[in-house]
């Protein structure tokens, strides 16, 4: 892999989670009989995903290292609460979804560090 595609690989997985997640929760807003058709909560999950992905495009173009421990934050909030979201709306796969963004977002804690740039005195 080259190394910015492994630099991003966090990234990467939990932007596909998210639009995994979005994805599952666009199917249970508007198809019938999944107990959550309409509703408010599925609304709400699905704002919550596609946020999810702008943070972890965010995430992945970011530079800064308080750039990216404010995101990484602002990813683990959401993470948690559409979770806990999918689980009262009993979509399960929703909450798969989210449980492969953390996954991503601990890859991306662990990407190796960009190096310093060099500057002329």
């Amino acid at each position: 892999m080259s190394s910015s595609l492994s630099s991003k690989s966090g990234a990467i997985v939990l932007l596909i989670a998210s639009l995994a997640g979005l994805a599952v929760a666009l199917y249970a807003y508007f198809t019938p009989l999944t107990g959550v058709t309409g509703t408010l909560g599925a609304l709400v999950a699905i704002v919550a995903c596609i946020a999810l992905a702008i943070l972890a495009l965010l995430l992945a173009a970011a530079r800064g290292r308080g750039a990216s421990v404010i995101l990484r934050v602002l990813i683990l909030i959401g993470l948690g609460g559409t979770f806990f979201a999918a689980m009262l709306l009993h979509q399960w796969w929703i909450g798969v979804a989210m449980v492969v963004g953390l996954i991503g977002l601990v890859l991306d804690l662990f990407r190796p560090a960009r190096p310093a740039r060099l500057t002329h005195s």
